[in-house]
């Protein structure tokens, strides 16, 4: 993000908006004739994965070193969110590649970067994170699998829920404790990388969901799983660490990704008030219509900005990346929430069938206040972070 000179605002560089405005072409063309029934099949949006990786968009955030597109953080929000306006389930490609492999970017070994990233970057395979178990959402400390050391392999003993895009992906990020005695139970914690053909792994059933449907959520189960001792992300111990740290710069990507549904219900929302008419008029010349359409917009505007700044602070590593980054997720999710409910609202009964897709943004905005850590739990970081000041 570039500052304009001599003054204290921002814009965003030519090729942010280049970007933009490919994403968007390729979303509307070959993403959007999809989208309906990808979630009424509730089916893995393959027209989107083949599309975004044969354009480089589907893990633009990796390196060129590792084959990657190297696109900073802020045109990886933008393309999410391009995606994410015409369907969500698509947009969780990138997101979710981004999420599985930054605790890689930041802490795996240059041999275990080279091996999962480049086979990212290509389109050979996908990425998974897996963090969350039963009894350990938003107390992560409180996991339950494990991993032992055995000679030169680790040996992994658990199962973790609410992985999404697993049976899809290759390659997954696990968290596990590997020991049980520290002295706190986030310094046990260690990070591994698991692939889908490894020895004692397996996947579960898919959930059955309000929205993403096309983005399959599954349990993955490891037992006995047995992992080369290199596939560690980072010294033992680390593990919690380094996916706090993650957390930083994925979180304006679930932003970005809210921004993005908002967006697409409220240009339905626009169309559809422009062309129905009511005792005689427009509906978009009624004042009512009006301050609704206003409010959607300026709350939109507002996420959009608090998102994009999240993500170059967490890239710079600046010291308040984690308040920004809490601080984007939240309001953009609680934005994509409110503005869907009021698109529904806006089109009335048509917005409530599935003639319309409205109703689909909406259903698919609610997950974003709820992953990559709840809204509440949003609330308790900044919290912490403004009082440490």
């Amino acid at each position: 993000m570039a500052p304009s000179a001599g003054s204290g605002v921002y814009q965003l560089s030519e090729e942010h908006e280049s970007l933009r405005e490919a994403v968007r072409t390729l979303a509307e063309k070959e993403i959007a004739p999809h989208a309906a029934d990808v979630d009424e099949q509730a089916r893995f949006p393959v027209e989107a994965l083949e599309v975004l990786t044969r354009a480089g968009f589907h893990a633009v955030h990796i390196p060129e070193s590792y084959g990657g597109e190297g696109a900073d953080a802020v045109a990886a929000c933008i393309v999410i969110e391009e995606v994410a306006r015409v369907c969500a389930s698509s947009s969780l490609i990138p997101a979710v590649n981004k999420l599985a492999t930054m605790p890689i970017l930041l802490a795996a070994s240059e041999n275990l970067k080279k091996e999962v990233l480049s086979s990212i970057a290509s389109g050979e395979a996908m990425g998974s994170y897996a963090l969350s178990e039963r009894e350990a959402g938003s107390d992560t400390a409180s996991m339950r699998t494990r991993a032992r050391l055995d000679g030169d392999h680790w040996v992994l003993n658990g199962t973790k829920c609410w992985i999404t895009n697993a049976g899809e992906s290759a390659w997954y990020t696990v968290m596990a404790v590997s020991d049980p005695n520290a002295a706190k139970k986030s310094r046990g914690i260690s990070a591994f990388v698991v692939h889908k053909e490894d020895p004692g792994f397996s996947v579960g059933s898919k959930e059955r969901k309000l929205g993403i449907k096309g983005s399959p959520t599954r349990e993955i189960h490891l037992e006995d799983c047995t992992i080369p001792v290199d596939r560690i992300i980072g010294e033992p111990g680390t593990g919690l660490k380094t996916a706090l740290r993650t957390l930083d710069h994925t979180r304006p990507t679930i932003g970005a990704q809210a921004v993005g549904i908002a967006q697409g219900a409220l240009d339905t929302a626009i169309a559809y008030v422009k062309e129905r008419r009511q005792f005689g008029r427009l509906i978009a010349e009624f004042q009512g219509p009006q301050f609704m359409i206003a409010d959607m917009g300026m709350k939109i505007e507002a996420a959009r900005h608090m998102v994009y700044v999240a993500a170059a602070k967490a890239e710079r590593g600046e010291p308040d990346a984690g308040f920004v980054s809490a601080a984007a997720k939240c309001f953009a999710s609680d934005t994509a929430m409110e503005v869907t409910t009021d698109a529904v609202q806006l089109l009335g009964g048509a917005g409530y069938t599935q003639d319309f897709p409205v109703e689909r943004m909406m259903r698919d905005a609610k997950i974003t206040q709820i992953y990559e850590g709840t809204n509440q739990i949003q609330r308790m970081v900044m919290a912490r972070q403004l009082l440490k000041r």
